[in-house]
């Protein structure tokens, strides 16, 4: 969780699922951060409790003119939010998804695919309910401050193309500016990943004229 908010459901949950008798409960871990991040100010209804324990929610929701979704967690917040401004001043329509939880999002569509395997056809999961809405031109950028694998399988769920953002190589030291330019997980490298697919999905009806 990038927000106080989003820690508070979330270790409200954990602290009942630890005190589970037997199989019903379990362990809860939490990524630490000592990054200092504007806090959000919002009304924390019901359906976002949920959607926060399920795993991610839409910051900024997405629409029938998104062409491509920010899809980030933790500590990357800001360069995520600050993405999504650049890029709607360049008029791409860009969508912001907030991931709570990679384990919990993967474990639910793991299942759910499972399910479908053994011909339980109705079985659906929380990341195909925040993604089935979305065009099929959209690209997907994800972003952690970690490596890239743990959010690149999000393109699998409705067969979106996806760039997958994230830290390859370790051992360095540097302030947090200069770390997250080198390793392209800052908010212009996350532009320029979207900027990328965006520039040659538009000249291609214009090629298709030409010809």
């Amino acid at each position: 969780p990038a927000y106080v908010d989003e820690l508070s459901v979330i270790m409200a949950s954990g602290f009942d699922y630890m005190q589970r008798e037997g199989d019903a409960g379990g362990s809860v871990y939490l990524r630490l951060s000592t990054r200092t991040i504007a806090q959000v100010k919002r009304d924390m209804s019901p359906a976002l409790s949920q959607d926060i324990l399920n795993g991610a929610y839409w910051l900024e929701a997405p629409n029938a003119r998104t062409e491509a979704v920010i899809a980030y967690t933790g500590a990357i917040a800001p360069e995520a939010q600050s993405a999504v401004e650049a890029l709607k001043a360049l008029g791409i329509a860009t969508a912001l998804l907030a991931i709570t939880s990679t384990d919990k999002l993967y474990a639910d569509w793991s299942a759910a695919e499972r399910a479908r395997r053994q011909g339980k056809d109705t079985a659906n999961c929380h990341i195909e309910t925040l993604l089935e809405a979305l065009p099929a031109h959209c690209r997907i950028v994800t972003v952690l401050d970690g490596h890239p694998a743990p959010l690149a399988w999000l393109g699998s769920v409705e067969g979106h193309k996806t760039t997958a953002l994230g830290v390859e190589r370790f051992g360095e030291s540097a302030g947090l500016e200069d770390l997250y330019r080198a390793h392209g997980i800052d908010a212009a490298a996350i532009v320029s990943a979207v900027e990328a697919h965006a520039g040659t999905r538009r000249a291609e009806p214009s090629r298709k004229r030409a010809s």
